[in-house]
């Protein structure tokens, strides 16, 4: 595949309407997560109820995604997304105002999880545009909108000593407008938006066996990556005594790699093959969660999550690779199914690290399990990976493997 063929292909205007619909909507959803040092602080919460607080957010990202997805395929993104970003602003405003119990928190972070459902939006609008070939690239420069995530973490427990963590969610409403006028006016919607089916003819796919391995892999991966990228600022403050602020600053670091290297692994998912990236991948994070699960001195542990944020990152760019080759046609609930088992795994992870430091005193058991689970889908992907080549991946491999040999 060559760049400069990517370049002329697909609708870069709606490519970057994408990427920052993607990416606004990605720091608002992490929003409690990264200030949740500052919230625990009024509400005087333990381990767990922190990690369920942060966890609470990514749960609703999960419930709202299959919906999201059925509304993409039959309304087109770019309306479903200009729908999104006018529900999001709702919780924003309810946490700027009000926001005085832990209840309030629960239920408006469960409001903010339409921010979280904006992956089966942005992912269909950039992929109906690009061919097979270019799939991974322009998922992940879609995706590469995680990097929001990075924003929430740098800017928000700042924003947080200065006007209150209230007011955090307040000043967030600014750059949602601007993001949504942009989108109004830059997003196109493809010609290739299939013709709304039944129902039932959707809903179908969740019974594909292949479907349930993507759901499983992007579990780890995504799940992962988004469970981690909300729950780092406590990690660091508990664990190793950091100020909220400098908390925010090692867990910006963490994700940024994780953030933007994850188009590197759409790119690489369709030069060398996505099973083949994802099986070197889970091998790397399995060894790299392990060794954060040993607790390490600081300097070390922030070396070892910025590796394994990187690899994260790029493992959700190969899940995508792979998605839009198995279910062209239906990708908006496609991207639906699998982003909300991605939803499902980030707000699984928060929940048993949280439990965990309650029943042992530390976060190294949880990630040593997160470790195991990652060997565990190494494992299951060399099984399945046979049937693929054979069933339906072997004809979106030739091109690439006809373009290693010249």
């Amino acid at each position: 595949m060559r760049l400069k063929e990517f370049a002329k292909s697909g609708h870069p205007l709606t490519l970057l309407s994408a990427f920052l619909y993607f990416d606004i909507s990605f720091m608002v959803w992490v929003l409690i997560g990264v200030l949740g040092v500052h919230i625990a602080g009024d509400f005087g919460l333990t381990a767990s109820q922190k990690a369920l607080l942060v966890a609470i957010p990514i749960l609703g990202g999960s419930l709202v995604r299959i919906p999201l997805g059925i509304l993409v395929d039959r309304i087109g993104p770019k309306r479903t997304g200009i729908l999104g970003q006018c529900v999001v602003m709702i919780p924003l405003l309810w946490a700027w105002l009000g926001g005085r119990s832990l209840s309030e928190l629960m239920a408006l972070g469960l409001l903010l999880g339409v921010a979280g459902g904006s992956f089966a939006v942005a992912l269909p609008l950039a992929s109906r545009w690009y061919p097979s070939e270019h799939q991974g690239l322009a998922m992940g420069i879609a995706g590469a909108g995680n990097s929001g995530t990075v924003l929430a973490a740098l800017f928000a427990p700042r924003l947080a000593e200065v006007v209150g963590w209230h007011g955090v969610f307040g000043l967030a409403l600014l750059p949602v407008v601007a993001t949504l006028a942009f989108y109004i006016a830059c997003a196109k919607e493809s010609p290739s938006q299939p013709s709304p089916k039944p129902l039932s003819a959707y809903l179908g796919i969740c019974r594909e066996r292949d479907m349930l391995w993507f759901c499983l892999f992007y579990s780890f991966t995504f799940g992962g990556f988004v469970g981690l990228a909300s729950f780092l600022v406590i990690f660091f403050h508990d664990q190793y005594g950091l100020s909220k602020v400098m908390a925010g600053n090692f867990t910006a670091l963490c994700v940024f790699a994780g953030s933007f290297l994850r188009p590197i692994g759409g790119y690489l998912a369709d030069r060398f093959g996505g099973t083949r990236m994802l099986s070197a991948l889970f091998a790397a994070a399995s060894v790299g969660l392990m060794a954060v699960g040993l607790l390490p001195p600081l300097w070390a542990v922030t070396a070892l999550l910025f590796v394994v944020m990187a690899i994260l990152g790029m493992g959700n760019g190969s899940v995508f690779q792979l998605v839009p080759q198995r279910f062209r046609e239906e990708i908006g609930v496609a991207t639906g199914v699998v982003g909300a088992a991605g939803g499902l795994g980030g707000f699984l992870l928060p929940s048993f690290l949280g439990i965990l430091k309650d029943a042992a005193g530390s976060y190294g058991v949880g990630f040593l399990c997160f470790g195991i689970t990652g060997l565990a889908c190494l494992g299951l992907l060399r099984i399945v990976e046979r049937g693929w080549h054979i069933s339906w991946l072997a004809p979106a491999m030739q091109p690439v493997e006809l373009y290693v040999e010249r």
